[in-house]
Order: C-alpha cells, then sequence, then structure tokens
C-alpha cells in the first residue's frame, strides 16, 4: 500500500521470527552482553532485552560504570530452573512452568519486579487451592507480601475453615489456649466480637506486659470474661480495683495507638518458627500484622479460630464454662458443632460500635466492609478510618488519612477511595483532597478543587469524580458549582451548575445518572431533588421528597434511592423515605431505631448501614441496619450460627 504518496508495508510474520531467533541465540550465548550467576548455574542474555522486562535488572544495567561492557549479576535466593522460564518469558512472552516450579517463578519475578508475571502465578496458585493446600499458600503469599493473594486465601479459608482444621499443615500451626470462665447469666459475644477481644488481649500481653507469645503458647491461659464485657486475666479477679484501672487504661491505649492489619512497618507472617524474627525477639517499636481470619463454633462451649499474632499465624482454641472449677488437662477436642444439623435458638447481639463517635463523615462500601472516616465531635475533626467487616461484626484501623476532616462525603472510583474538600476544625472549607489505596493502606493528595468547600456532595460517575455544591467560603449559603476530577489526567473541569443552591445534600449515582437530593440553600432545609445526565451535562428537577433535610445519608438498593435521616432546621430526623426512578415518586419506609443526622450510609450486602451522625443530643458511634425485606432497622445481629452475616445475606 502507498497511502498519501508513502510506502507502508506491514510484515505481520517479522515479530513472531525475530523473537524466535533472538532466543536462540540467547541459548547459543551469541551477541550476549549480560551473564547471570543463578545459584551456580550460568544464563547468558541480551541486557536489552531484560531490561525492557525486568524494572529491577533495568536499574543494575543503568548503573553500571561500564555500560558497554559484559554485566555480571548474581542470585544465591533464585531458582535456576525458574529463572530460565523468565528469561524464555522475556524474549517469547510464553510463560510456561510445571506447576512444581510455579512457587519458584513467583518468587523470581518478585525479585526481578515482573508484575504481571507475579499476577499470573498468584492466580494460578488460587485456581488450586483445596483444604489440603490453604495453609501452605497461605504462608508462602505471606512470605511474598500479596495481599491481593491473601485476601482471596482467607476469603477461602473462612468459607471452608473445618475441613482445612484437618489438615496436616493446620495440625503444625502454634496454638493458643484459652479457658474463659464467665458468669452463669452471661454468654460469650458472636465469634468477630470475641475474637477482636482475645486480639487485644494477647496484645496487652506482649506490648505493656512484656510477656512473648511462645511463652503464653505454654499451657492453658485462664481469662475471665466480665459482667462489664472485658477479658481479663483470672490472676487479677481477686485485686480489687487495680485490674479495671489497668483495663481502662488499655482500652485507652489500643484507641489512641490502634493495631492495623495493614501495617507500613515489616512484618512476619509465618508458622512461628523460631528464628531472629520470631515475635519474642521483635521489639515493641517494631509491631507486625495482627489479623483475625476466621472461626467456628465447634461444641456448645468450644471455639475455634484462625488468627495472625504478631505476624504469627495461629490457632486459637478457646473453651468456655461457667464453673470456676477444674481446669482443662488438654486442648479441647475438635468436632463439628451439633448446630450445624440442629437449629439453635436465636439470640440478640448488639452490633458492635465504633471506637470513636462521629458525625459529618465519609462513608462508603468497599469490597463487603464499610469505611468510616473522619468526621467530628465534641472535640475535633479526626483523621482516623475505621473499617467494619460484616462477617465478623467488628471495627479495625486502617490507615489514617494525612488531614483532619469533617463534613465532607467519600466515594469509590476505580478500587481507589476519594475524599474531598469538607473542614479540618480550624478554617471554614478545605480545598485539598486524598485519595487510598487499600492494597497499600495509604492515602495521597489530590490536585486541589478550583472552590474551597465543605459540605460538598461527592460521587463516581462515568470514571470521574463529581463534586455538587457545597457552603461558599463564608459558610452562610450553598453553592451551585459542579466539579468533575479525572483521575487519569489528574485535572479538574467545570460541569453544569445545579439548578439550586445546595449544601449538605445527599449526592449518590444510579443508572448512569447524578443525583442531588435535598440539602439546604443556607439553613433553609430543601425537599427538592435534581438529576443530572452527563451525556448532555444538564440538571433536571424530579419529584420532591415527602421530607425537607439537609445532612442525610443516601444508598442505592435494587435500582432504588434510601434517604436516610439528616435534619429537617429544628431536629435530628429518624424516618426514612425511598424513590423509585421508574415511577418518580417518594414513599415513607420504617424509621431508624435513633435519629440521626450527618451520618454514614452505605449498602453491604442486602443491609441499608447507618452509623455515627448526631441525635440532637449526643454524637454517636453506633451501627444500625435495615432490612428491605421487613421494613425495620435493628441495632443487633441475630446469632444463629458462625456462618451468619450481619450485613448480608442470611
Amino acid at each position: 500500500m502507498i497511502p498519501n504518496g508513502y510506502l507502508f508495508f506491514e510484515d505481520e510474520t517479522f515479530l513472531d521470527s525475530t523473537v524466535a531467533k533472538m532466543n536462540a541465540l540467547r541459548k547459543s550465548g551469541q551477541f550476549c552482553d549480560v551473564r547471570l550467576q543463578v545459584c551456580g548455574h550460568e544464563l547468558m542474555a541480551h541486557r536489552a532485552v531484560l531490561a525492557c522486562c525486568s524494572p529491577y535488572l533495568f536499574e543494575i544495567f543503568n548503573s553500571d560504570i561500564e555500560p558497554h561492557g559484559m554485566s555480571h549479576v548474581t542470585f544465591e535466593d533464585l531458582d535456576p530452573e525458574a529463572v530460565e522460564i523468565l528469561l524464555n518469558y522475556a524474549y517469547t512472552a510464553q510463560l510456561k512452568a510445571d506447576k512444581e516450579l510455579v512457587k519458584a517463578v513467583y518468587s523470581a519475578a518478585k525479585k526481578l519486579k515482573m508484575e504481571r508475571v507475579k499476577q499470573i502465578c498468584g492466580d494460578y496458585l488460587l485456581s488450586k487451592i483445596d483444604s489440603l493446600s490453604a495453609i501452605s499458600f497461605r504462608n508462602f503469599a505471606s512470605c511474598m507480601g500479596d495481599g491481593r493473594v491473601l485476601t482471596k486465601i482467607d476469603a477461602y479459608i473462612q468459607e471452608h475453615l473445618l475441613e482445612v482444621s484437618e489438615q496436616e499443615d493446620f495440625l503444625k500451626l502454634p496454638r493458643l489456649k484459652l479457658e474463659v470462665m464467665i458468669e452463669d447469666n452471661l454468654s460469650l459475644p458472636s465469634n468477630g466480637k470475641l475474637y477482636s477481644k482475645v486480639l487485644n488481649w494477647v496484645q496487652r500481653c506482649l506490648w505493656e506486659n512484656g510477656d512473648k507469645l511462645d511463652k503464653l503458647m505454654e499451657e492453658v491461659q485462664m481469662l475471665y470474661y466480665s459482667a462489664d464485657h472485658r477479658l481479663l486475666d483470672c490472676s487479677h479477679i481477686m485485686e480489687d480495683h487495680g485490674v479495671f484501672s489497668a483495663e481502662e487504661d488499655h482500652n485507652q491505649f489500643v484507641q489512641k495507638n490502634p493495631p492495623r492489619e495493614n501495617s507500613s512497618v515489616p512484618r512476619l507472617q509465618s508458622t512461628g518458627s523460631s528464628d531472629s524474627t520470631s515475635p519474642s525477639n521483635t521489639p515493641k517499636s517494631c509491631r507486625r500484622e495482627w489479623k483475625y481470619i476466621a472461626s467456628e463454633k465447634t461444641t456448645n462451649n468450644t471455639y475455634l479460630c484462625l488468627a495472625v499474632l504478631d505476624g504469627v499465624l495461629c490457632v486459637i482454641f478457646l473453651h468456655s464454662r461457667s464453673s470456676p472449677q477444674g481446669s482443662p488437662s488438654a486442648t479441647p477436642c475438635l468436632m463439628k458443632s451439633l448446630s450445624f444439623e440442629v437449629p439453635r435458638e436465636s439470640e440478640e447481639h448488639p452490633l458492635t460500635s465504633m471506637h470513636y463517635a462521629r458525625s459529618g463523615l465519609g462513608t462508603v462500601a468497599l469490597h463487603g466492609r464499610l469505611i468510616a472516616a473522619g468526621g467530628y465531635n465534641r472535640e475535633e475533626c479526626l483523621r482516623t478510618v475505621e473499617c467494619y467487616d460484616p462477617k465478623d461484626d467488628c471495627w479495625t484501623f486502617t490507615a489514617p488519612m494525612r488531614t483532619p476532616r469533617a463534613r465532607f462525603q467519600m466515594a469509590v472510583l476505580m478500587g481507589q477511595l476519594y475524599v474531598m474538600g469538607g473542614s479540618n476544625g480550624q478554617s471554614d472549607e478545605l480545598s485539598a483532597g486524598e485519595t487510598y489505596d487499600p492494597l497499600t493502606d495509604t492515602w495521597a493528595q489530590v490536585p486541589e478543587l478550583r472552590t474551597n468547600r465543605c459540605n460538598a456532595g461527592v460521587c463516581a460517575l462515568d470514571n470521574t469524580l463529581l463534586v455538587v455544591g457545597g457552603s461558599d467560603p463564608c459558610g452562610q449559603k450553598g453553592l451551585k458549582n459542579c466539579d468533575s476530577f479525572d483521575p487519569v489526567t489528574k485535572t479538574w473541569k467545570n460541569c453544569a451548575p445545579l439548578n439550586i443552591r445546595r449544601h449538605q445534600a445527599a449526592v449518590c449515582e444510579l443508572g448512569g445518572y447524578l443525583y442531588a437530593i435535598g440539602g439546604a440553600e443556607s439553613w433553609n432545609c430543601l425537599n427538592t431533588v435534581e438529576r443530572y445526565n452527563p451525556a448532555n451535562n444538564t440538571w433536571t428537577l424530579i419529584s420532591p421528597m415527602n421530607v425537607a433535610r439537609r445532612g442525610a445519608g443516601v444508598g442505592v438498593y435494587e435500582g432504588k434511592l434510601f434517604v436516610v435521616g439528616g435534619f429537617d432546621g429544628s431536629h435530628a430526623l429518624r424516618c426514612v423515605e425511598v424513590y423509585d426512578p421508574a415511577r418518580n415518586d417518594w414513599r415513607m419506609l420504617g424509621s431508624m431505631t435513633v435519629a440521626r443526622s450527618n451520618a454514614g450510609v452505605a449498602v453491604l450486602g442486602n443491609r441499608i448501614c447507618a452509623v455515627g451522625g448526631f441525635d440532637g443530643n449526643n454524637f454517636l458511634n453506633t451501627l444500625e441496619v435495615y432490612r428491605p425485606e421487613t421494613d425495620a432497622w435493628s441495632d443487633c445481629v441475630v446469632d444463629v450460627g458462625p456462618s451468619e452475616d450481619v450485613c448480608s445475606s442470611p
């Protein structure tokens, strides 16, 4: 072909032919300028090819003092066969490895920073996971520091814990044996909350009392579950008030310095081998991973749990008894609970509350969990971020935001969390935003908004982030301004303005449209609702709500908008209403158990969750859920067995 007078020819066979010839040259050692020494084996290759595939080798070659000479790179910790497989991949784009070599290929790819190969190997291992290999695969993924693979392996273990517990790898894990005494009129909390208390007790033993994990595992530990729902050492039960003061100090310690599952400090997840990096030899300043993974109630009074304690993968056996007499002589016997065959009588337990009371917080659902960030109480704006796992009914901390902020909203865009604007408690509005990467547990700065604002709506739409309305710089009236952020180019642009000035509006996406619901013009609350169409960049007023409100939360479930709580200008609200876009109408639903303005709302499974807020008198840290099938809100979870999910399908 000769388009526009120029000769143009594309040889479809050239690339394959060239690649094959270059690989043949590599294997014969011709024109090679790099020599890899791998555990006594010598592998020849071409520096330019390897530099294109491996960022690790690129850095080495780029720093060579004599770039035109022969490069020598030595690896003492890689499998020569695995490196040969990666060399073949670098030349042919074909990854061929026997199943016995996949882990070695993964390790070599990690060393050479070949991320695509790591992902392929990780996916292969996940496809082969079963109860026999689960612990082995988890130990490997932990050593590799692969959070993505670890999360999926843990999900598998949660579903198959009893089968996994029967395998040899599981039986070899170090184990912590606990005997818990409880009063006759008390019962232990649900699994997630129970093991949150166990992890806190172990942390106190290690961090405050100076105990060592391997010492705790040498014998059965006697504990006491008090009437005020605390887990205490039996040795302290007879002390007057000293134990309670110590426990109160511990609670403050946990709140001020919460252990994070994804810490940035070095951590170990091993099977408990004793070496220089064991927990007993780790300084207190180097706190490693603490994680509840899965648990089962195996008999009426015996529990089995798999957890990571200070970086060590461990089994926890817990036996409860109401009588303080006697002591177990051995680990409780593992058996399948009778409750799997015979229905038990349901027991209600309060849903676990956040560590901090929060109003004006940012809330989203991400990967089946509820994220609650920032907010304010009577004292200050917060940086802390908490994550609620409905399967365990427990809250854990993730990395805090870079800036304390409240009166903002949060959205999920391309797997990342975005917060924009808000107030830091010192200046009226913020222009800065942040984004959170759940894979690395880190926050990063986002280019600033064109206008400082708080109380703005934030929502993801068509792979962009929209910021809608908010308060003016004086905080006296709402704004019509709408801005769109492109996460790829990291640039802002203007969108069509709202029809009505709004701050503290509830904002969400449904069916490819963006909805701005209620809010206030100045301090006059609105019941009006408008919808944004990105196709023609226009806002259109739709049917108004039954109740005017600002500071409401909103969630989307089964193609409808659920608007929750808020403030009507005089009172915090309990009432809830739902919008059906097919009918363009609103109807009232069952009210919440408490009034909540500026609360967080998110949808987990088939449950709508409302958390935090202000009830008119108090700042709240409580959580409640709405069940559409019963049109009722509840602040309790019905404990009907170890597989019950708090906010997901029964």
